[in-house]
């Protein structure tokens, strides 16, 4: 009898294997497809450029629209602008990080006719407390050097090094811990976040130019862009 289980076993085996193969190649099969869709989804949410500056074309008036615009946030430009530029953003951003050496350009070339406000949406890993960290230097005068230095070195240290980073930048770090630790400023960035949900915001960076809402990394060349023409 043993031969015979022996071959009984054998046969089982092979169709086990035959079975787990095939299922294999369906599951490879699918997870190709699942791939192809999510590049084609991605492919078909690259920003249309010729779409965004066509629209932009009904706002060349900012809204004032205080969901949008805020009402007690760091701004960068002209008092009195002809162009206004609201970024929604995450200090842990990657994107975010990739966009903010364009904000810095745009406010000095075009610091007469562009106002740049910025609110904080902090939907990643301590990024409420990166935000604390922006505002509570802000305290100091020192908001925009924070955001800079925060950016410039995302990534690179840990949260109980923030106030090292504000010794760097000249900030008075006991009045920084103490606001820190406090959460001083925790009621403006939810304020910030909750009008940014209200606005159906999803990611970050989400950008509004003069009530216009643009989500994503814009890329340089489609900001300056924009800028000119609205700029005319």
């Amino acid at each position: 009898m043993e031969p015979m289980l022996n071959k009984f076993q054998e046969r089982w085996w092979k169709i086990a294997f035959y079975s787990v193969m095939t299922l294999l190649a369906i599951f490879l099969v699918a997870f190709c497809f699942y791939i192809f869709d999510l590049i084609k989804n991605k492919n078909s949410k690259t920003i249309d450029e010729n779409k965004i500056l066509a629209q932009l074309e009904q706002y060349k008036t900012d809204t004032e629209d205080k969901t949008i615009t805020g009402t007690d946030n760091y701004w960068l430009g002209a008092a009195k602008p002809k162009i206004t530029i609201v970024e929604f953003a995450d200090f842990n951003c990657p994107y975010c990080l990739n966009s903010f050496s364009n904000i810095r350009e745009i406010s000095l070339k075009y610091k007469d006719s562009v106002k740049i406000i910025f609110r904080d949406f902090p939907v990643r890993e301590n990024s409420v407390d990166l935000a604390l960290a922006g505002r509570c230097a802000g305290e100091q005068g020192l908001f925009w050097i924070m955001h800079d230095k925060l950016f410039a070195n995302q990534g690179k240290f840990e949260i109980n090094q923030l106030p090292e980073l504000a010794n760097q930048i000249g900030a008075d770090v006991n009045k920084f811990t103490e606001c820190l630790e406090s959460e001083k400023y925790i009621s403006k960035i939810n304020k910030d976040y909750a009008d940014g949900k209200s606005l159906e915001i999803t990611g970050t960076p989400t950008w509004f130019i003069n009530g216009y809402k643009i989500e994503g990394d814009i890329p340089h060349d489609l900001f300056i862009q924009i800028i000119e023409e609205l700029n005319k």
